[in-house]
């Protein structure tokens, strides 16, 4: 049995608790959280027999084989290096780092250890994502030269951590846009980034005075505090030739929250959200086709569950993590682009 113990209890440490739960070949063997009362609620609630209140208790403790680490991002890098120093795996929640600088210590340890590390990208592990890699993979959509991602909140700034960009690396770019770039780029071949232009905008704050429209707000959410964009676009250019079109908000003047990811390639096309959906050519004709899955939309709580597995196997096989920190690394390099070149009002060159 592989033991494990989840760092950080906010909100998606609840997904982290439920898979390890369901894994035959895990026991979820302690909770880490400085808040000790919430840590000692939740040990009690999904019957964990040991609780902590500082990671260094953690990465101290001999029978701990591994950890998650959900919590704010300004302490991802620092908490993986020190988890993977004191020997144990680390799943570690996106983004890896806030810096390109960062996540290359991250890499390092990586290297020096032998340790796994993975890196907390779940859309890829959505049933919608797998399924559509199996047809790009067996060369059903040609040569993948183009794709477009799109995840816009018209009114869906968190708060907290969350809108606090020393804690947080930023807002919607580094929180959203890491999903649906990472998906997209995953989906692409993972192919180099050569340059990037983005464009970061702070026009509308977190619109704390909209009334009768609710969204979703941390524990700790203060109307009075944000200091992150609210919308950000970019165009990555690729070493192949490639390229993607991104664009993701906190708050937009939009009719509705609108989520599309879309890949085209020289012999098809697809799309992976709202719903996956192929597009194909047949007998000179275009065909639109809707692969029969159960879950043809992202399913949070079976991908949750299909992304812990994985880490578990890597684990105990010392196989390859099927989101290894060198896609850490790239992401967080898209990331800080985004940010540069919006600040240098020019591309950058990577």
């Amino acid at each position: 049995m592989m033991k494990v113990v989840v760092i950080g209890l906010g909100s998606i440490s609840e997904m982290h608790i439920k898979s390890y739960i369901q894994n035959e070949q895990v026991e979820l063997y302690g909770l880490c959280d400085q808040n000790e009362s919430r840590a000692q609620e939740k040990a009690t609630h999904y019957n964990v027999k040991h609780v902590f209140t500082d990671p260094e208790e953690v990465f101290n403790h001999p029978e701990v084989d591994g950890v998650s680490i959900c919590t704010w991002n300004r302490t991802h890098a620092d908490l993986a290096i020190r988890a993977l120093r004191a020997g144990k795996h680390v799943l570690v929640e996106k983004p890896i780092s806030m810096t390109v600088q960062e996540a290359e210590k991250v890499q390092e340890a990586v290297k020096e250890t032998g340790k796994t590390l993975q890196v907390g990208y779940v859309r890829r592990f959505g049933t919608n994502a797998q399924v559509l890699k199996t047809f790009i993979d067996d060369g059903k959509l040609g040569d993948i030269y183009y794709a477009k991602a799109s995840l816009l909140r018209r009114l869906g700034n968190p708060g907290g951590w969350f809108a606090d960009k020393e804690r947080s690396g930023g807002g919607p770019i580094i929180d959203l846009g890491v999903h649906i770039i990472d998906s997209c780029w995953y989906l692409m071949g993972r192919p180099k980034v050569k340059s990037i232009t983005g464009h970061v905008y702070d026009q509308l704050g977190n619109r704390s005075n909209v009334k009768n429209l609710s969204f979703y707000k941390t524990a700790d959410y203060d109307a009075s505090l944000n200091t992150v964009e609210d919308l950000a676009n970019a165009l990555i250019t690729f070493e192949n030739g490639s390229s993607l079109m991104v664009d993701v908000s906190y708050s937009l003047h939009t009719k509705k929250d609108q989520l599309g990811m879309q890949i085209f390639g020289t012999k098809g096309g697809a799309e992976l959200e709202p719903e996956l959906l192929l597009v194909m050519e047949e007998n000179d004709t275009i065909l639109n086709v809707e692969p029969q899955i159960d879950h043809r939309s992202f399913d949070f709580d079976n991908a949750f569950q299909k992304q812990i597995d994985a880490f578990v196997e890597a684990c105990i096989t010392g196989g390859p993590s099927p989101a290894p920190v060198e896609d850490g690394l790239e992401i967080m390099k898209i990331l800080e682009g985004i940010y540069q070149a919006s600040a240098q009002k020019k591309p950058v060159e990577l």
